[in-house]
């Protein structure tokens, strides 16, 4: 990824950080932005004290204003102007995961999920477009409950659905590769204590990144098997 630049929202824990650390060890420019300022700012100064070169904004996805000025800053911070990598990482999950069940969810978890995982995917693609350069790709991090009606995930799995339909619909009206990434159940704030270390599966988004077929990952869902068969 030398040359590259990348910005990763939701960069500062989770699948996020794991990301941002892994384009910055393929040789990428990184640049992050999270709702938390000082967890931003500790986040760039780890990518740089590890060699790379990285910056960050306080960026909370639900304000178009904080991604613009995130996305302004990321087509400033490679050796080449522009962004070449997108990756939609920030989410929010009010509750315990599988026990917010649809039917009995506040409407203000309800709003603040749809703002954070939905819209807020639409805000960092859309932001985005007037800096991407030719070839780029947006890799949109998404889970099975999107489309698998399980019991207890409620606004959540609703707002993630709403995450897929905005990524098919960038992929059919731009000439970019929009696509979704499904790692499976990772351990993070969102999901609990159990599944994959996000280290495991950053890798993931960097051979999505380099090398998948555009064919393949344009407008579609591609998840771990696909991963595991293109590079075994």
């Amino acid at each position: 990824m030398d040359g590259t630049t990348a910005v990763v929202t939701g960069g500062t824990r989770g699948i996020g950080r794991a990301v941002a650390e892994a384009f910055a060890a393929e040789g990428a420019a990184v640049v992050v932005g999270a709702r938390d300022g000082d967890e931003v700012g500790t986040t760039v100064d780890a990518l740089e004290d590890a060699g790379a070169t990285a910056a960050g904004h306080r960026t909370d996805v639900r304000d178009e204003y904080d991604v613009e000025r995130l996305t302004e800053t990321a087509s400033r911070t490679g050796a080449a102007s522009g962004i070449d990598v997108v990756v939609p990482a920030a989410g929010v999950y009010h509750g315990e995961a599988g026990h917010t069940p649809t039917d009995d969810e506040s409407y203000s978890a309800f709003d603040d999920h749809w703002r954070t995982n939905g819209r807020g995917v639409y805000a960092t693609i859309r932001e985005s477009l007037p800096h991407l350069n030719d070839g780029a790709r947006v890799l949109v991090p998404t889970g099975s409950v999107a489309r698998d009606g399980m019991a207890g995930y409620g606004s959540y799995a609703i707002s993630k659905a709403t995450a897929e339909a905005v990524t098919r619909g960038f992929a059919a009206d731009t000439e970019y590769v929009v696509g979704c990434l499904d790692p499976g159940i990772v351990e993070t704030d969102l999901s609990g204590a159990n599944g994959r270390d996000p280290d495991a599966v950053a890798p993931m988004f960097v051979w999505a990144a380099l090398e998948a077929e555009p064919g393949e990952l344009n407008g579609a869902v591609v998840g771990l098997r696909e991963w595991k068969t293109a590079t075994r």
